[in-house]
């Protein structure tokens, strides 16, 4: 009985860190779609997006594939080692956003944009917890932090206002938009994903569930903002 028990539950675990892995990439890609079509400002890398979207005519998924794809080959001077996750990350969230588009109509009013808005930022922290939690590795733009923090020695909160900073300045010259979607963004990005990387975190072999998530660097980009 307990030498089945033994076999069965990493395959078990291995499934749901799937699972939670491809779920979680999808429903980022819905909550930023979301957030566009709330039109109250985006998160910082939407921001970009859409600028470039604007300039170039492309889809703003397809833009992120493209700059997911720019990103990854940043990962190289760094020394940053991809894993399923990451390589996912850069199609499934460009791919789930302009499907996410396609579908949903527009919304019109203060109440629903602004209902929209929370609702898209409260399904991003769930996203976040679901993709980091599966423990594939980090998305193009959470190594880059990394990276840069380890190459730096500066620290994660610095390099990440850093470059964000520079990428949503990008965005918003470009046409991008900024607004109280932004700033929610910010503020609640990291408590959200602090309460759903706990939730949804899945064991691993010789840890226990508080020190899967603790020791996990991609939690530690989202939580040190």
């Amino acid at each position: 009985m307990s030498g089945s028990s033994s076999v069965y539950a990493p395959g078990s675990s291995l499934v749901r860190r799937l699972v939670q892995l491809y779920v979680g990439l999808a429903l980022y890609g819905a909550s930023s779609a979301l957030l566009v079509k709330a039109g109250l400002g985006l998160e910082p890398w939407g921001v970009l997006h859409q600028g470039l979207a604007d300039l170039t005519g492309i889809s703003i998924g397809v833009v992120s594939i493209i700059v997911g794809a720019v990103v990854l080959l940043l990962w190289v001077p760094l020394r940053q080692r991809p894993g399923l996750g990451t390589v996912s990350n850069v199609f499934v969230i460009g791919v789930a956003m302009d499907a996410t588009l396609a579908a949903v109509p527009g919304v019109h009013g203060h109440a629903a944009r602004g209902s929209l808005m929370v609702g898209a930022v409260l399904l991003n922290g769930a996203a976040t917890g679901l993709y980091i939690s599966a423990r594939f590795g980090p998305g193009p733009r959470d190594g880059l932090m990394t990276g840069l923090h380890r190459r730096t020695g500066r620290s994660i909160r610095l390099t990440r206002t850093a470059v964000e900073a520079v990428v949503v300045a990008t965005g918003f010259a470009l046409g991008g938009t900024i607004g109280v979607g932004t700033l929610l963004y910010a503020l609640a990005i990291g408590p959200l994903a602090q309460f759903f990387l706990r939730l949804f975190a899945v064991p691993a072999p010789s840890t226990a569930r508080s020190t899967a998530v603790a020791v996990a660097s991609p939690s530690r980009v989202i939580l040190r903002r």
